[in-house]
């Protein structure tokens, strides 16, 4: 980059890949803090995340063969078991040569997801992998998608951080008319940032009405609280009331969806969103959330990202969003404040890791 290099926070869990979207025999790649990654599953199904490049001709391995417990090369048919390991050599004596292995990743699957750690092996403890029990498959119904983003991954959390946009880009679809008028709050608890949002007496788009079989002009007090950690994982709570009712959160329904962005490199970035129901609710539960995540997908998809795209093509090659020195409103508080708690914990982690 021509104005400063973009830094990472690398001892953390990332999301990878939803769990089905790594299926037995069928290599994944994609590529991580710019970094290749092929991932795939072993013979006991275990998800196993290693460099896709081989190190013999550097083809990718994700376009090559799962054989047991190693993905083998296209091109020359060396083997790489998910230890990084080269497993079987077809040339020669088949002696294997000691420089001929890949980075292998740790890699675990929770809350319906595969996450991959992108630092210091050593430190990779499953008890950080942030929590998301409202996306476990035993009790949940879980719809799931995927968009990729030309846009760097920061500007996707500043997006949902900051919900007062959907009176304005989704005025047909997830917009209603109480921008103006929103309670907000901002919370932290220690590295975890909250986003709070209640707009009173509102009226939500036609669209929405009659997506939700709503009667046309019926006022809601509506909320939209945001739960960030680090690096990109959220879960926002999207709860309505009729006007009027006494506390509306304890006393309204809520529905949750999940906004989760990895970068693939500075200027673009992996987008898993996500909504779940409890099983307890019956199939019901299970038909709402695959159409609501059908619903979502065209607002997200032709409203959301080609705003960000733009961003990111208006902000070019510098790495340094502060460098910019945007202009700030309130409704930027949330975005800020995880930016600033993100900038911390990676200056944080490049001092201890700097020679003393």
């Amino acid at each position: 980059m021509k104005n400063g290099s973009v830094k990472y926070l690398r001892n953390c869990w990332y999301v990878a890949a939803w769990d089905d979207e790594v299926q037995p025999g069928k290599p994944l790649g994609r590529k991580f803090l710019g970094e290749p990654v092929v991932l795939f599953r072993d013979s006991a199904g275990r998800a196993k995340a290693i460099s896709d490049r081989c190190p013999h001709r550097f083809s990718p391995l994700h376009t090559g063969t799962i054989r047991g417990d190693s993905i083998q090369c296209p091109y020359h048919g060396l083997e790489f078991d998910g230890t990084g390991q080269c497993t079987h050599n077809p040339h020669g004596d088949g002696s294997i040569p000691k420089a001929a292995r890949v980075k292998a990743y740790p890699a675990a699957e929770r809350h319906s997801l595969v996450w991959i750690w992108m630092g210091d092996e050593e430190k990779a403890d499953e008890a950080l992998i942030p929590q998301l029990e409202r996306m476990d498959a035993e009790d949940w119904y879980v719809g799931k998608d995927y968009l990729h983003t030309l846009a760097n991954y920061q500007l996707d959390v500043d997006n949902i951080m900051d919900l007062s946009h959907i009176d304005y880009l989704h005025t047909g679809t997830l917009g209603g008319s109480g921008a103006a008028s929103a309670e907000t709050e901002v919370k932290q608890d220690g590295d975890t940032v909250y986003s709070l949002r209640l707009v009173r007496n509102e009226r939500l788009s036609p669209q929405l009405e009659k997506y939700e079989g709503i009667e046309p002009g019926t006022r809601f007090d509506r909320w939209l609280d945001v739960r960030w950690e680090a690096p990109g994982v959220m879960e926002l709570i999207v709860g309505k009331a009729l006007t009027g009712t006494p506390d509306p959160r304890s006393a309204g329904k809520s529905l949750y969806f999940f906004h989760l962005f990895t970068p693939e490199t500075e200027t673009t970035s992996h987008y898993w969103f996500g909504v779940s129901k409890p099983k307890s609710e019956g199939e019901g539960a299970k038909n709402f959330v695959t159409g609501n995540i059908k619903f979502l997908k065209k607002p997200f998809e032709l409203e959301d990202l080609p705003m960000l795209e733009a961003q990111q093509r208006m902000i070019g090659d510098c790495a340094d969003f502060w460098s910019l020195k945007p202009v700030l409103l309130p409704v930027d508080a949330p975005g800020v404040r995880a930016r600033r708690v993100l900038d911390g914990m990676i200056k944080a982690e490049q001092s201890e890791a700097m020679p003393a």
